[in-house]
This record gives C-alpha cells, structure tokens and sequence, in this order.
C-alpha cells in the first residue's frame, strides 16, 4: 500500500471519531439514568474557583470536548497535507507526521483505559497507520 493511501485513511478514521464525538459530545447530558443524572446534576451545578473564574466540572468536560474537534479537524487537515507531500519531500512529511502518530497511538491507548474499546480503536489504528506510512515512506 502506498504511503498516501495510508495517510487517507488514517483521515478517514479521525474523521469517524469526530462524528462519533460529536453525537456523544451534544448529547452527554440527556439520559433516563437517575443515576448519571444526578451525576450530570453534580457536575453541572456546583461552581468553583479556577484561575480566577468560577466554573463547573461540567463547564471543563464540555470545553475538553470542545477541544477536541479542533484538535480532530487540525489533525486531518495536518494529514491531509503532510500526505502530498509524502512522495516529493519525506522529510517534511516525517516531521510533520511522526509526533501525530505517536500521538494518536497514545490517544488510543489512554481512550482504552478510561472510555470504551471503539474509541481507543479507531485513534490506534489512525496512529498506527500513520507510522507505518512513515516507515513505507523511507
């Protein structure tokens, strides 16, 4: 497989982990549950001093998430760009690339131990992909 083909997918699969984040992002505090509503309720209602702002620990989980699709959207686009240029300048593309995979292998492995098996699977084998194109690459 060629070394662009595999960075498209590595895109492919952040892209449906930002899908996937988004439904789970817009929708973290609806649930029948009253047990995670209570939770959600605790997280959401009692504020407290950060940095000289007062915020909720619901107020940080949402701009955690908030984050994250910029840092999904960054990531594809850093990708997408780094793959043209993966036949005319390795360099480049290596150096652009490398700490993207490493990262997202350990995206992976963090979202393994504390969110669920679908997650830490699709940012693993982005990163994955991501390094072996490297390899394939020279």
């Amino acid at each position: 497989m060629k070394p662009r083909l595999l960075l498209r997918l590595s895109a492919l699969c952040i892209l449906v982990h930002l899908i996937g984040h988004f439904f789970g992002h817009f929708s973290w505090k609806e649930t029948p549950d009253p047990v995670k509503q209570e939770v959600i309720r605790q997280m959401t209602g009692p504020k407290f001093e950060f940095m000289g702002v007062m915020r909720s620990m619901g107020d940080y989980f949402e701009g955690y998430g908030l984050i994250l699709f910029v840092v999904y959207g960054m990531s594809i686009a850093l990708i997408l760009s780094a793959a043209r240029y993966s036949d005319s300048n390795h360099d480049i593309a290596r150096n652009v690339l490398t700490p993207i995979g490493i990262g997202y292998v350990a995206m992976g492995a963090i979202e393994f131990i504390y969110f669920f098996p679908f997650a830490g699977s699709i940012s693993l084998v982005a990163g994955l992909l991501i390094v072996l194109a490297i390899f394939l690459n020279g």
